[in-house]
């Protein structure tokens, strides 16, 4: 399977991974063929972006998450309930916060060799919900590679869980706005780490140094970020971590004014930042979670030949197991696999957009 933009889906393509909203209710069921009245009811639903099937891979092919789905939706209809709760009665349900990363450590550490090559489908209501259960998956990854104990990975999970709390404060109008923000609505957003901060140390069975994720994450590695300009390791490690996966999750999501980045051109941004934005070791234990070149994506190798990516080297998820499909002709040919870690003379050179793998079928 391969995710495709909702401005490229074609009516007879098959929807490969159910799509769910916020309240775990499934907006379309895998399997069904898309038509012209279920793309365009997708996207009033602001769901930007879909799995499809492909001939091109084997149903063993398919792509497992870093966690259940089960789990994920749990997780984030748990966010909504206590965002909800928080700003109805000024309560925080941190049980069932602390529960939901429980389970999501469990089951991280239960596949210690997954690495990140599933973006998940969100609408555009339920973005603030996915984007914080994802930053904390992330970041909980982040703190496994980093040999954090159990109590850490804890305090790390619930803290970035709940890193954008604050927002709860700020005008649901500029929140969603799609437009660029002014200036006094910009300052308006960046209250919402100082308002997050106050909102969870008042919780006595919150950790202080969980409620400093809201408080540091937009903190830069430079000291120019805020809302205190701190830099360096005046920010707490915790909140350096989530930083950088709050930027990663951000760049991978469809959001109503631009679409979603591709894996690769979010790793490029989050090299080009570290140093400044973000720190160099936080970023480097993230990537060590992350396929640069995730399954499903179709590349183009060095001597001309396309192959699908069937699986990752955890060591260097930069040269995963390809399945070689067409020459460099765009001929169809047996296809054979190929594990570049084990060949460094084969090298990826591109990454197949949407339209080139269509032009790509329409030429066989």
């Amino acid at each position: 399977m391969r995710r495709v933009s909702i401005y490229e889906l074609d009516p007879g393509m098959i929807v490969a991974r159910a799509i769910f909203n916020s309240e775990e209710r499934v907006l379309l069921h895998a399997g069904v063929e898309l038509n012209e009245k279920y793309i365009h009811g997708l996207q009033k639903a602001g769901v930007m972006s879909v799995y499809i099937r492909d001939e091109l891979f084997d149903e063993s092919d398919a792509v497992s998450d870093i966690i259940s789905e089960k789990t994920r939706l749990k997780a984030i209809r748990t966010l909504k309930e206590s965002f909800n709760l928080l700003e109805k009665k000024h309560q925080l349900n941190l049980h069932a916060v602390k529960n939901t990363v429980d389970e999501i450590i469990d089951e991280i550490i239960a596949n210690p060799n997954t690495l990140v090559s599933l973006t998940d489908i969100r609408s555009f209501d339920d973005y603030t919900y996915a984007h914080s259960v994802n930053v904390g998956v992330l970041s909980i990854m982040s703190g496994v590679s980093l040999n954090y104990e159990r109590s850490q990975l804890k305090e790390l999970g619930v803290g970035a869980l709940l890193h954008d709390i604050g927002k709860i404060k700020i005008d649901k109008n500029i929140l969603n706005k799609p437009d660029d923000l002014s200036p006094e609505e910009f300052t308006e957003i960046k209250q919402h780490s100082k308002a997050g901060f106050d909102i969870l140390r008042q919780h006595s069975g919150l950790s202080l140094l969980s409620a400093h994720i809201a408080f540091q994450h937009h903190e830069r590695w430079d000291g120019q970020g805020y809302p205190r300009q701190l830099s360096g390791e005046e920010i707490h490690e915790y909140a350096r971590i989530v930083a950088v996966a709050d930027v990663y999750d951000a760049l991978v999501a469809d959001r109503p004014y631009r679409p979603a980045y591709s894996v690769t051109q979010a790793i490029s941004i989050l090299k080009r930042m570290t140093g400044l934005f973000l720190d160099p070791q936080c970023v480097k234990a993230f990537l060590n979670n992350i396929a640069v070149y995730p399954l499903g994506c179709l590349l183009e190798l060095n001597t001309g030949e396309l192959g699908a990516v069937i699986d990752i080297n955890r060591k260097t998820p930069a040269q995963p197991v390809v399945r070689v499909l067409y020459d460099r002709n765009w001929r169809l040919l047996t296809p054979y696999e190929l594990d570049l870690s084990k060949n460094s003379a084969l090298v990826v050179k591109n990454v197949l957009s949407e339209r080139q793998i269509k032009e790509l079928k329409k030429n066989l």
